[in-house]
């Protein structure tokens, strides 16, 4: 049984929240109520400018005006968030996380340690298999791939490669989106670069990764600070190794000032996917369903989608004709997607672990 923080619900209502998916318009409607007496949201790891973000809670909160959402730590990596939820576990406070958005590699491991509250949201056949966990712990959302963003103001020659970054005339020059021992984006752009030096995606990969590196940061072109557009404008960090969607979304933030490229490397087209989930002890669990099936309806998809990213439903939305044509007029050419590569969950598990230990001991950058 849930806590209603005070509320007292009818026990068909209490029965039908116990149950593990959402399966006509009445019920969503009762969880919406249910969520609405709990009242707060508690997010975390959710910048405005990552995947239309900033739109889609603005949306949810209109939808839904009787929750505030509270936002914890815009900035913090995957792991911060999982770390957030074993730290809170007897916190019912404003720190507490009701929900998250991680790497796929985090969901598993979470979904191990006991951390995750299993829901199926009311478009769960929608979600391709590879990308859900069967018993509901965890839910692919969106995903992307591995790109340059490039100041070309300061940066003449645009790379084109992963190899090129490597190039004496970017000295001082190529940053990652995150801290490679934490945030999922960075350890997934280690991983790419290991890929496109011909390694077998998972450990060896992320070993190949770790040596890419090495020899980025001793040839000086590696800066350790966690690159923004914003650091890029500034000429702080004129190359940015990023999601797409945040590249675009950048792209879109400076207004041509300066003029930037967005480039999908030739090789090591990493697509990463995300995946939501619910903490098994979230304070407010009907106002996370509420969240979840949000994001996961029409509405939500879509939303990703002005955000530049891919949409886990996206085959489903276009089957039924839900794409607007002016959203996918935004976004880089098709082919430019043709060799991505989606790395399985042992994979990803594999290059996450070689990854995250070896950085210290073989790059020796400490990203902040």
């Amino acid at each position: 049984m849930f806590k209603f923080t005070g509320k007292v619900l009818s026990l068909s209502a209490a029965t039908l929240f116990a149950s593990t998916m959402i399966s006509s318009a009445d019920s969503l409607d009762d969880l919406a109520k249910a969520a609405t007496a709990e009242g707060q949201l508690t997010v975390i790891a959710l910048p405005h400018d990552w995947c239309g973000y900033g739109a889609v809670i603005d949306a949810f909160k209109a939808k839904y005006p009787g929750i505030t959402i509270n936002e914890l730590n815009p900035d913090a990596g995957s792991g911060d968030e999982v770390e957030a939820i074993k730290a809170n576990k007897d916190n019912k406070g404003p720190q507490a996380p009701d929900v998250i958005d991680v790497g796929l590699a985090f969901g598993p491991s979470a979904k191990k340690d006991g951390l995750l509250m299993p829901y199926k949201v009311s478009t769960w056949d929608s979600i391709p298999d590879s990308a859900k966990d069967a018993d509901g712990a965890w839910y692919g959302d969106y995903y992307g791939v591995l790109s340059f963003m490039v100041n070309k103001d300061l940066v003449k020659n645009v790379p084109a490669d992963w190899a090129d970054l490597l190039k004496p005339e970017y000295a001082n020059s190529v940053a990652l989106a995150g801290d490679p021992r934490a945030s999922n984006q960075a350890i997934q752009a280690v991983h790419a670069s290991g890929l496109s030096t011909g390694a077998a995606a998972g450990k060896a990969a992320g070993e190949a990764g770790l040596d890419f590196f090495k020899k980025l940061n001793a040839g000086g072109n590696f800066v350790p600070v966690i690159g923004k557009p914003a650091t890029l404008a500034q000429g702080q960090t004129p190359i940015l190794i990023n999601w797409d969607y945040n590249n675009l979304s950048g792209r879109d933030t400076l207004n041509g000032n300066p003029p930037t490229d967005i480039v999908i490397p030739k090789t090591g087209v990493v697509a990463g996917v995300y995946v939501q989930a619910i903490s098994a002890y979230a304070p407010h669990p009907n106002a996370a369903k509420l969240w979840m099936e949000y994001l996961y309806s029409d509405e939500g998809q879509i939303g990703w989608l002005k955000g530049y990213c891919h949409p886990i439903r996206f085959n489903d939305l276009a089957k039924n004709g839900k794409v607007p044509q002016e959203l996918l007029d935004k976004l880089p050419p098709a082919d430019a997607y043709a060799k991505a590569v989606f790395p399985s969950l042992d994979e990803q598990g594999a290059a996450k672990e070689e990854i995250t230990k070896g950085w210290d001991s073989v790059v020796g950058a400490n990203v902040k």
